[in-house]
């Protein structure tokens, strides 16, 4: 028996406002940790890799990606100890149908054919079991030539998703004619079609063979089409790094998924659209209040995660992570805690983050973009301390790896070694330090910082000087491709 060949795809380029202060522009929900030791990501990853069947074979990830998310992704992937995956990095945000053509130009190249299982990387399920096998009835259907959609049998008249309208009621995971795709609905609406049996949850995942989401591409959004594929054509390679062509790229006119080609199928008889109904305790933690959901709870309708004591209230959430958060007398309410942020909103009104987010950037908040610690391809760096003239960091560098060989115009540094051994290279010296030892930085000097054991390096650096922001760096040499 011939396999059936299948190449995941997961979709990591999303912001995940809703989530504030966790999720960060830079940082977004996908590579948060909201349950258990993996990210929404790596659990997405690890599903779509594990679908394998007797007539079904998994290729290796393909991961359609944000560039400035790169060494995120890898260093997430790496904990999974998958077979290598190939990143297709988006120069820009172009929405879901463009990332989703490009894989399809990845999977297509020499050829091939494969069925596309493509996935958003910040969902969640709880059944991993009934997950698989609505997926394998889904390739299974899509290898004979069909575009189909996972539908998510609804458990309550939410007014947060689009719904599929099938053709019947869902029987055994059976492939459902899919009649249409409707927009979310008010409280009234969302109960009729509860009522129904006949709606589901869109649920964003998608099974299809390469050449039939290019024929349908190329039939409904020409123009977005023929732009991928002129991005596609000028594309790079940088070992596991694909890069389409930026200038192209950004000619791409931006649509989902679902405006550019799915709901245009049902209309359309030369494309036989499906849906697989999904019952696998599923949840896309569109928000806050997706999340206290899917959470643990106590006799109250609690949902705890860090140093908190609850005292009095009800179906909250509280969520801290840096220090202790005590709540009493709280009903329907979600506090989270960051270093640098607080968030405190009816839980009802969850939604409503996005707005406190979009203030953010209006008044050009860091908040918005960046967590206080922030992850670089070497490491992280964590700003402790600010004030007039000066700044102090703790700074982490992985193993083996180290920064760029750089100076700074406007700052001087001190660096104490609190864990492991560092390599400075100070201008024409390059010396080892130990734990407790210390060098100093003067203004203009060329320098580097590396890490040549097999622990983490981690210091204490004092910034000094008249302006100290990260654009004031110089790079000479970079391991990551970062010098201009």
């Amino acid at each position: 028996m011939t396999s059936i060949a299948v190449q995941p795809v997961i979709m990591a380029g999303g912001s995940g406002t809703r989530l504030w202060p966790l999720s960060r522009a830079q940082h977004p929900k996908q590579f948060l940790v909201l349950q258990g030791n993996r990210s929404l990501f790596q659990q997405a990853t690890a599903r779509l890799c594990s679908l394998a069947a007797s007539d079904i074979a998994i290729a290796a990830p393909s991961v359609v990606g944000n560039e400035e998310h790169r060494f995120l992704v890898l260093d997430q992937l790496r904990e999974l100890a998958l077979p290598p995956a190939t990143l297709l990095l988006e120069p820009m945000a172009r929405n879901t149908a463009p990332a989703m053509t490009l894989a399809a130009l990845h999977a297509s190249e020499g050829g091939a054919d494969p069925v596309l299982v493509v996935s958003p990387a910040d969902q969640t399920v709880t059944d991993e079991a009934a997950f698989s096998a609505a997926l394998q009835r889904a390739i299974r259907a899509a290898a004979d030539g069909a575009i189909v959609i996972l539908g998510v049998t609804p458990d309550r008249p939410d007014t947060g998703f689009g719904y599929i309208r099938s053709s019947a009621a869902g029987a055994d995971g059976q492939a459902l004619k899919v009649a249409q795709f409707v927009e979310k609905p008010d409280a009234a609406t969302a109960q009729r079609y509860l009522d129904a049996g006949t709606y589901y949850w869109n649920s964003g995942m998608f099974v299809v063979r390469a050449s039939v989401w290019l024929k349908a591409i190329e039939n409904f959004r020409p123009d977005i089409a023929a732009a991928t594929r002129a991005a596609w054509a000028g594309k790079t390679i940088d070992a596991s790094f694909v890069r389409p062509d930026k200038n192209a790229f950004a000619a791409i006119p931006s649509e989902s998924i679902d405006y550019a080609v799915m709901e245009k199928c049902p209309d359309a008889a030369a494309f036989d659209i499906r849906m697989v109904p999904l019952a696998a305790g599923w949840s896309d933690l569109g928000a806050w209040d997706a999340v206290w959901q899917v959470s643990e709870k106590d006799a109250q309708g609690n949902a705890a995660v860090g140093d908190t004591l609850v005292n009095d209230s009800r179906d909250t959430l509280v969520h801290a992570t840096s220090r202790l958060v005590g709540v009493a007398g709280l009903n329907n309410v979600v506090v989270v805690e960051t270093p640098d942020a607080v968030l405190v909103i009816d839980r009802s009104r969850s939604q409503d983050v996005k707005r406190i987010v979009a203030q953010l950037e209006t008044s050009g908040r860091s908040e918005q973009t960046v967590h206080r610690q922030v992850h670089r391809p070497w490491g992280w760096y964590d700003s402790i301390c600010a004030g007039a003239r000066f700044q102090v960091k703790r700074i982490m560098v992985k193993p083996g790896a180290s920064l760029s060989l750089q100076k700074h115009h406007h700052r001087a540094e001190h660096w104490v070694v609190v864990k492991g051994t560092a390599e400075v290279t100070n201008g024409e010296q390059v010396t080892l330090l130990s734990e407790n030892q210390s060098t100093y930085i003067p203004l203009g000097q060329v320098h580097r910082l590396a890490n040549p054991g097999k622990v983490p390096l981690e210091i204490i650096e004092v910034q000094s000087g008249s302006y100290l922001g990260e654009d004031d760096i110089v790079r000479f040499e970079d391991s990551y491709g970062r010098t201009k």
